[in-house]
């Protein structure tokens, strides 16, 4: 699948980065939420790794006002379109001398890295709301910058928000409010540009430890503080492994329901869905994963979107460590084996010259890469490197691995002659390069692989089995089922249950109504497929009020294959503003709307 490629270059920038790479950027932005923008400037500072007289940047739908070197000199330069996905470059003329720009700019409505929000839409129902989502290529949309994470840059930036609203960026935070509304910021650090982040809002602060806390709205903060106490504990098994924590601190800001993802791990700010706030810790994994992507994401980093497997892989292994160190050892198997149930799925439905761990988007929306591959198959690929070495070994792998790349982004190649001259060398008894090679560049999974098992859900498949087989679901004994017993159980179920099952299982367990949204989503799902009418309301309510992408769009692809067009069609229309732009530009294409 490399042949046709050159594997160091990122297809989804336009940047020179080769020849002038910006490696500081100082941010001055005016938030104004009457005309739903930011304005300002963006100085970004770059060096000259070869002759070249352009600088080329990223943008995507930016209003480009005015263009100077640091002396207030005017620069000419030319925008430039690219295509719909990556947008356009801004070719800049900087001669033979300058070594600064300041870019005078203004973001546009349709900024796929924004997203706007009401009063109404927010838990508060006073004020509004702005936050960012830049992970892929969505940063060119609210910044001129070289979009790649290929080019790290450390930052500085002055944010002005209306009175009574508090700005926080992926930097150091404060929780003292100004009282001019003027915000600073300094990431001192270099961080792809996939990780810059801001949020604007009616947001208080509470620790959760002696370098965490949380940021969100007011009426969600006790319920998440608790939720989200153990972040700690978490850092320092982390720590344990893999080396002392470099960011300083790890805050978390819990967003509105409309953020599109689970987690997005920002540094010094990792930004979070409230569907993760259930009650009893169930779904903290999340925390785990984006602190986890402290060390393996934002320390060693993707080069380029082909090679997301390095950041997702590692991290949902080593989410899985720090679930079993914190919550035992029950629970990370039970996770592990959810994963695998879920790459089990896409195994099914994906394309196999897509089931590589390399996701081959070159030419194609880098968003495709966020697939069961880079996550799962990857995690598994981890989880059998662990395996054949003994833990102590691998872990001392890993935190070498982790020490020799940090602050670097690496492709997939770079990894595999790593391990050449390391794993390959000192254990070559227990892993050959074929080996290696097989799961990385092969299709599916290698044929020796033995998928993870739990004994803790033998009760689980007896319970299934005993349904189908008309049991009735009041005698079933799920007294002390987690939730992820709960989810094995609905993804079990055969493709095809009869309507009077789904009302018993409805009426006993009320699943309509689940407050989980892990256990809502995979029983819609269900229900869907056996047309099972009763659960549309609510079905059209849950995706009205979460604009998670891991259960949004499943839901709709089922909706669409179930032959609920126009059930699908007036969900939609009401649901689609309240979800992030990113999700809907997503959405339009696969549903055809």
């Amino acid at each position: 699948m490399t042949a046709n490629w050159n594997v160091q270059h990122d297809y989804h920038s336009s940047a020179n980065t080769d020849a002038l790479c910006v490696y500081h950027l100082e941010l001055n932005l005016v938030v104004d939420f009457d005309l739903q923008q930011l304005s300002g400037t963006a100085q970004l500072q770059f060096t000259r790794e070869m002759p070249a007289t352009s600088l080329v940047v990223d943008c995507r739908d930016l209003i480009i006002e005015d263009i100077t070197d640091s002396h207030a000199n005017k620069l000419s330069y030319d925008v430039i379109d690219v295509n719909a996905i990556l947008g356009q470059k801004l070719v800049i003329d900087v001669g033979e001398q300058v070594d600064e720009v300041v870019i005078h700019y203004r973001t546009s409505t349709t900024a796929q890295g924004l997203q706007w929000l009401t009063p109404e839409q927010t838990l508060g129902k006073k004020l509004p709301y702005l936050f960012s989502q830049s992970q892929p290529i969505n940063a060119r949309s609210w910044i001129p910058l070289q979009d790649t994470p290929k080019a790290r840059i450390t930052f500085n930036a002055t944010v002005t928000a209306p009175q009574g609203l508090r700005a926080v960026m992926s930097a150091e935070n404060t929780p003292k409010l100004p009282h001019n509304g003027v915000f600073t910021f300094c990431m001192n650090k270099p961080i792809p540009t996939h990780l810059l982040a801001i949020a604007v809002g009616e947001l208080s602060f509470q620790a959760t430890g002696p370098r965490s806390g949380i940021y969100t709205e007011p009426g969600m903060l006790a319920a998440a503080a608790k939720e989200f106490e153990d972040t700690e504990s978490m850092i320092q098994m982390a720590e344990s492994i893999l080396g002392p924590y470099a960011w300083g601190r790890y805050d978390m800001i819990i967003l509105p329901p409309s953020f599109p993802f689970g987690g997005m791990e920002n540094p010094m700010l990792a930004f979070m869905t409230p569907t993760l706030i259930a009650g009893d810790k169930s779904l903290v994994s999340t925390v785990a994963h984006e602190l986890a992507h402290s060390w393996t994401g934002n320390l060693v980093s993707n080069a380029t979107w082909r090679d997301l497997w390095l950041n997702e892989g590692f991290t949902t292994y080593f989410t899985n460590r720090i679930v079993e160190a914190v919550y035992g050892k029950e629970q990370a198997e039970l996770e592990w084996v959810i994963e695998y149930g879920r790459l089990q799925e896409e195994l099914a439905t994906m394309p196999l010259a897509n089931q590589t761990l390399p996701a081959n988007v070159q030419d194609r929306d880098p968003n495709l890469a966020f697939n069961r591959f880079t996550y799962d198959k990857a995690s598994m690929f981890v989880h059998e490197l662990e395996s054949r070495l003994g833990r102590a070994a691998f872990d001392r792998f890993l935190f070498q691995y982790v020490e020799h790349f940090s602050f670097n982004a690496i492709t997939t190649e770079m990894f595999i002659n790593y391990a050449k001259q390391t794993l390959l060398v000192e254990h070559s008894d227990k892993l050959t390069l074929s080996e290696l090679n097989e799961w990385v560049y092969g299709q599916g999974l290698p044929q020796w692989f033995i998928g993870p098992t739990s004994n803790s859900l033998n009760k689980v498949d007896q319970a299934v089995e005993a349904i189908m087989e008309g049991t009735p679901a009041s005698e079933l004994q799920v007294d002390e089922w987690r939730v992820h017993h709960w989810q094995y159980f609905l993804t079990q179920l055969p493709l095809v249950v009869s309507q009077t099952t789904l009302l018993d299982l409805d009426e006993t367990f009320n699943l309509t109504d689940s407050l989980n949204a892990e256990i809502a989503c995979d029983w819609f799902r269900v229900a869907i497929r056996n047309h099972f009418a009763s659960v549309l309301p609510a079905l059209s309510d849950y995706l009205c009020s979460i604009g998670r992408a891991k259960f949004v769009r499943p839901l709709f692809v089922e909706l669409q294959l179930a032959g609920y067009q126009q059930e699908l069609k007036d969900i939609y229309i009401k649901a689609r503003a309240g979800y992030h732009p990113s999700l809907q530009v997503q959405l339009d294409s696969l549903l055809n709307f």
